[in-house]
């Protein structure tokens, strides 16, 4: 056991990183007393405060090199901090105090330098385990590395839970603006492939029909009538894309009908009961309404039910979603029913998707949205 400690691949990994410790920690105490001297001596002078903005910068990049070696050497992950804000047209002196009052900055500082005289301590202590000690190696280096990991951990991570807030936002961020440009592609494809090719025919068969209206009236009656057949059936796709991108029956009358007509159109049938006090926002609404569809469309279409049910209610701040069936189950947020896709876009807006489906059912499906109430909605959005 003691060998297989001392001389395992994570204690040799250990003792890479502790050997290191002190060249980098020489390099780390030289770069911030040259920085804080120079810009701090130099404060009087029109340069001073932008080099001492500059080498707080380059201190964010010797934290990322910290990072990097503990992940690499240490088994330590630690999310990386948020670049700096930076506002479109803020100018020079915004740069420079957003620079110089950075805290992730200021704490890789702090890191470097206090990491030089425990640099020399485990340098020298690894450096006689190796060639004395090394029986106990791996126990001493494992004491050094705990010290080691608390000060990245403490000094190197990311400020605070705001700055952690700050990161999972981009993210949403992202998966909002590709989930917008996915449903525009898909809007702009139903238009061409469907009403928009049903009304170019109608084009040419009504200018055919106006041709042919004094040869033969028989004929052009003919042509009028599968025009006005054509027109019907354009109107009916322009409906059934209005109503993916926003229903009528959500906006008029809620979620009760607006689910409910989701479920006429099921294969199986569907119970539904929405037990809300009021209307949430339009957003979150919305967000409901075609969770709940996409979610009875893969009842229709994988689960193998003969019943299914929707239940949507409020709890405190949240709207809770659950739809439930009793089929075949098995299903997966990677099985490619689009499961994932609901679960970003609940995430995007701090929501949560939770998916229990076993091996032969029932499958449950439990969404929670955040509630907004649709009065402060409409007073944000003004």
């Amino acid at each position: 056991m003691t060998a297989r400690m001392a001389f395992g691949r994570q204690a040799w990994k250990e003792v890479a990183h502790l050997l290191t410790d002190f060249p980098m920690a020489l390099i780390g105490f030289i770069y911030v007393v040259l920085t804080v001297s120079v810009g701090v001596g130099l404060s009087v002078t029109v340069v001073g405060l932008p080099l001492l903005a500059a080498g707080l910068a380059g201190a964010r990049q010797l934290g990322r090199v910290e990072r990097a070696r503990a992940r690499a050497l240490l088994g330590v992950r630690i999310e990386e901090p948020s670049p700096l804000p930076h506002r479109p047209g803020g100018g020079f002196f915004s740069w420079l105090w957003t620079g110089l009052k950075d805290p992730v900055a200021w704490r890789t500082m702090l890191y470097g330098f206090i990491r030089l005289p425990w640099g020399i301590l485990t340098f020298a202590v690894t450096l006689v385990s190796l060639l004395v000690l090394w029986p106990v190696l791996g126990y001493i280096t494992r004491g050094l590395t705990t010290v080691d990991r608390a000060l990245v951990r403490g000094l190197l991570s990311p400020s605070d839970e705001l700055e952690r807030r700050i990161t999972e936002l981009e993210s949403d961020r992202s998966v909002v603006i590709d989930t917008a440009a996915a449903d525009l592609r898909r809007i702009e494809r139903d238009l061409h492939d469907g009403a928009q090719a049903r009304l170019v025919a109608l084009a040419m068969g009504l200018g055919l029909a106006k041709e042919k209206l004094l040869e033969d009236p028989e004929a052009a009656a003919a042509m009028v009538d599968e025009a006005h057949g054509e027109v019907k059936l354009a109107l009916q796709e322009l409906r059934d894309l209005a109503r993916g991108i926003h229903p009528a029956v959500l906006t008029d009358r809620g979620l009760d009908a607006a689910l409910s007509a989701v479920a006429s159109r099921c294969t199986v049938p569907v119970r539904v009961t929405v037990d809300l006090p009021e209307r949430p926002a339009e957003a979150i609404e919305g967000i409901a309404y075609f969770t709940v569809s996409e979610l009875l469309q893969n009842v229709s279409k994988h689960s193998r039910a003969r019943t299914a049910a929707v239940d949507v209610w409020r709890s405190d701040d949240r709207l809770l979603i659950q739809v439930t069936d009793d089929g075949q189950g098995g299903a997966r947020l990677d099985g490619g029913t689009g499961m994932a896709g609901l679960a970003e876009r609940l995430g995007a807006v701090d929501g949560l998707f939770v998916l229990d489906s076993p091996a032969g059912g029932p499958t449950t499906v439990t969404a929670e949205l955040p509630w907004r109430h649709r009065e402060a909605a409409h007073r944000a959005a003004r």
